[in-house]
């Protein structure tokens, strides 16, 4: 009775190896399965059906090329004279001598306060100028005689040059009532009439000479060094895409601690009065014009942790080069070191590029140059 169970035992026991053996075989050559299939997917995508898969990225050969390095500004239009007229002394206006609008010659009398009372004043001062004259006169004969002291003679002529200033104050405040054009130009609308009393605080018209007009405007203090006087700059306005000419012909002795930009100032011909004081320009200034300029575009620069850095290709593999930048365009940067008329800038598509990395070019020609930076 013993042996059968023991032999069934035995039986069972061998089934259930056999059956783990299986298993087990079955898995072991499931997971080879599964590495061999990763493996052939890697390298069909490593290699694919023609080989390693080189990226494709585009490039250009560098050229020298004309660069104007030039700058945008926003400036004001001004007169080249502006003054407010006013009266330099109080009364009521006579007259009025100019039509509002017009031009007006240097020297031309605008204006006539009424000048009774100083002339009234006037008369008596000459009146008491030719007596103290004449006291001064008999005094001097006296000193001469000795019939009276040196004293008395000096105050005798005291007298006659204080009656003298008295009516040369006089004379100056009666020039005052008439008032002229220090300088040619326009008038403009005056905001009184005949009868008006007026003050020196009291503004008659602006007087403005526009035949040459004044821009000013503020240069960023990296840029100060590189303009000077009788440069030349071009501008437009707000109302015309017409281009204008100017001549730098003023600069501020010092920067502007706040903005840290420096004041300049640059005068024009408007003789034919198209421009108006006021009007916004927009500049553009030249700072300097190379004819042999290396430029690349800005999306070939990858930014590093001291300057930029920039692939060329060499035997058929991208090689990483720190470069020297200088002014921008729109679209370009200028390069200062380490590039050379002829090396091929890869441009596009750099970005996942390392030092080595082989790559095919697809060659372009260099965009043109924007006009600023």
């Amino acid at each position: 009775m013993d042996e059968p169970l023991r032999l069934r035992g035995a039986i069972h026991l061998t089934e259930m190896k056999v059956k783990y053996i299986v298993y087990g075989l079955l898995i072991a050559g499931l997971g080879a399965l599964i590495v061999y299939r990763i493996k052939s997917n890697a390298q069909i995508t490593a290699t694919g059906p023609s080989g390693p898969n080189i990226p494709t990225v585009s490039a250009m050969i560098l050229k020298p090329q004309v660069f104007k390095d030039n700058i945008i500004l926003a400036g004001t239009l001004e007169a080249n004279e502006e003054i407010e007229i006013r009266s330099e002394v109080s009364g009521v206006v006579e007259s009025i001598n100019f039509l509002e609008g017009r031009k007006v010659s240097q020297g031309q009398v605008l204006l006539k306060v009424n000048d009774i009372e100083l002339r009234a004043q006037l008369s008596k001062a000459l009146t008491a100028k030719k007596l103290a004259s004449e006291n001064e006169r008999r005094a001097k004969l006296l000193l001469e005689k000795q019939a009276i002291s040196q004293e008395e003679y000096d105050i005798a002529s005291a007298d006659y040059q204080s009656a003298t200033a008295e009516a040369e104050l006089i004379e100056a405040q009666l020039s005052k009532t008439t008032i002229r054009a220090p300088f040619p130009g326009t008038i403009g609308l005056r905001s009184i009439s005949t009868g008006t009393y007026v003050t020196p605080t009291t503004v008659i018209a602006k007087l403005v000479n526009t035949e040459e007009l004044k821009i000013t405007f503020s240069v960023p203090e990296k840029y100060a060094s590189r303009i000077q006087v009788g440069a030349q700059l071009t501008f437009t306005t707000s109302d015309s895409d017409e281009e204008y000419q100017a001549t730098i012909y003023a600069i501020d002795p010092q920067v502007d601690i706040v903005t840290r930009t420096l004041r300049m100032r640059a005068i024009m011909d408007n003789s034919n009065n198209k421009l108006y004081p006021g009007a916004y320009a927009s500049i553009l200034l030249p700072l300097e014009s190379i004819d042999d300029a290396l430029m690349v575009p800005s999306e070939a620069l990858i930014p590093i942790q001291n300057g930029k850095r920039i692939f060329v290709l060499e035997n058929g593999r991208a090689k990483e080069i720190d470069v020297e930048i200088g002014s921008r365009t729109g679209n370009s940067v200028r390069i200062l070191s380490n590039l050379h008329p002829g090396d091929t800038v890869l441009t596009y598509g750099v970005m996942s590029l390392q030092d080595g990395t082989p790559v095919e070019v697809i060659l372009h020609d260099p965009e043109p140059l924007t006009k600023v930076q």
